[in-house]
């Protein structure tokens, strides 16, 4: 065979090889269909949003109820907040898994120096048939061989592990920043509720004292003969029952107290939460459009990476149906001794290749493919499940933090009736005209209102970071890290 014949066959093998190097098996990714509604359900006429602002933009969306104490507390969630890092900590074995995946495209190259001295029997079999001289029975044997072997990636298998496992860490990334987002969202809940239980606290301890002046009313009226001691036994167990309701607001404040300190990474004993009760309202919400839902939510984000991810595995089971070729070489230098080791003469060499075709497996490929396949529509049910939980849970937010400020509206109005019916029936008691019951039940009417407007604030407020965790806290998908 002349020389240029054998070029034209080394050309056409060298490029069929790279033509099989770009092949890839298995279908490409394409993100689902999903549809969004043009607005939100929930948003009623005269129910005001904000436009977007640099708070809600950076992600520290929490500065957006302008509280100082709440600020520092989330500040130390995003840096002591072991759960975060142990989320930090999977993220960064997904990366690692990226340049794992990517070592596949590389040969494997290895050494395994050997240095051996033997003394073989003389009286061996066959020692003497070696010849009239005398058989070698000592010597030296110094090898030092280098080994490389690579598969080529034929059909696209590497490739697709390689962005399987990127996607797979995105979706980790992801899954890092909802976990942030939860905690955040979980420590603004925390100290919402906190801080109406002061509110609480406060109601009960002004009520106490007024109630205090009561009893101490209808016991000079029983000392002078306008009141019976039923009377002063009523106002003394409506003074006692208020106190010991103040009291026991202690119990669910130290609860949540204790969930701040391990939230921001500090043991309970570390933190107190001076007395500050609740008067906030709150803030305007940027909603954007229905459709900006899907790239701002880090769980949807995760779903999608994940399914692309299990798109990928497709393509890799598909790939076993076809054969796999593995090129090794080998080469070094072995001798007797060191003074001749790195002559010409001690080289040596081999280069071969295995082409590997699975022709029977019991149907083993075809059940990894069908499992890839049915794994990937389990992803994107998922996926569009997410979806509609999203929205759900932006508009049951925004339900509820329309629905409540009504409430807060009209529970306003029977505080200030109830507290005007205190006054009335004080003074229709002082006047003689009135029984004491009537007092009595004034004033119960009065603190029941009180603290059901409290806790129709602090309802709110914690509706209104359920709404901003709902729509993803000012995250955006094209945040997530690129791990190639």
């Amino acid at each position: 065979m002349s020389r240029t014949s054998t070029n034209l066959i080394t050309s056409c093998g060298a490029i069929t090889l790279l033509w099989l190097a770009g092949c890839t098996v298995g279908p490409n990714y394409k993100r689902p269909q999903t549809q969004a509604p043009p607005a939100y359900k929930e948003t009623a006429p005269g129910w005001q949003v904000a436009q977007p602002n640099d708070a809600m933009q950076r992600g520290k969306w929490w500065e957006i109820y302008n509280d100082p104490t709440l600020n520092a507390l989330e500040e130390r969630v995003t840096v002591s907040n072991e759960t975060l890092k142990g989320d930090a900590a999977r993220y960064d074995a997904a990366r690692a898994a990226v340049r794992l995946a990517r070592s596949q495209y590389f040969p494997t190259v290895s050494v395994a120096p050997q240095a051996t001295t033997a003394r073989q029997s003389t009286n061996r079999p066959l020692a003497r048939n070696a010849g009239a001289l005398q058989p070698i029975t000592n010597y030296n044997d110094i090898l030092l061989p280098l080994d490389a072997s690579w598969e080529p990636d034929l059909w696209g298998r590497v490739r697709r592990t390689v962005r399987q496992s990127a996607e797979t860490a995105q979706a980790s990334a992801a899954d890092l920043e909802n976990a942030s987002l939860s905690l955040h969202a979980e420590l603004a809940m925390d100290y919402f509720q906190l801080r109406s239980l002061d509110k609480q606290k406060q109601l009960l301890d002004e009520n106490a004292a007024a109630f205090q002046k009561t009893v101490e009313l209808t016991e000079n009226r029983f000392h002078g003969g306008l009141a019976s001691d039923q009377d002063v036994q009523l106002a003394r167990t409506q003074l006692a029952t208020t106190v010991a309701e103040g009291i026991d607001v202690g119990v669910a404040r130290a609860q949540f107290e204790h969930a701040i300190a391990v939230l921001t990474g500090q043991q309970p004993e570390q933190v107190a939460l001076a007395l500050s009760p609740l008067e906030a309202l709150p803030p305007a919400i940027p909603l954007g459009l229905p459709g900006e839902l899907l790239e701002r939510r880090p769980d949807i984000a995760a779903a999608e990476r994940r399914m692309a991810a299990a798109n990928e595995q497709i393509g890799i089971a598909r790939a076993a149906y076809f054969p796999n070729l593995l090129i090794s070489a080998s080469g070094g230098v072995e001798s007797g001794g060191f003074n001749n080791l790195f002559s010409g003469s001690s080289g040596l060499f081999a280069v071969g290749g295995t082409l590997t075709q699975t022709l029977f497996d019991g149907g083993a490929r075809r059940a990894a493919t069908e499992q890839a396949r049915a794994n990937y529509d389990a992803t994107v049910a998922d996926y569009r499940q997410d979806i509609l939980t999203a929205f759900q849970q932006v508009e049951d937010n925004l339900a509820a933090l329309r629905i409540l400020e009504q409430e807060q509206t009209a529970e306003q109005v029977a505080v200030t009736a109830s507290q005007r019916s205190v006054e009335l029936s004080l003074n229709r008691y002082k006047g003689g005209v009135a029984a004491y019951i009537e007092v009595l039940t004034a004033q119960s009417n009065s603190l029941t209102s009180q603290r059901t407007a409290t806790d129709i604030q602090g309802r709110r407020m914690t509706a209104s970071v359920e709404l901003i965790k709902a729509l993803g806290g000012g995250w955006n998908s094209s945040k997530l890290p690129n791990p190639y």
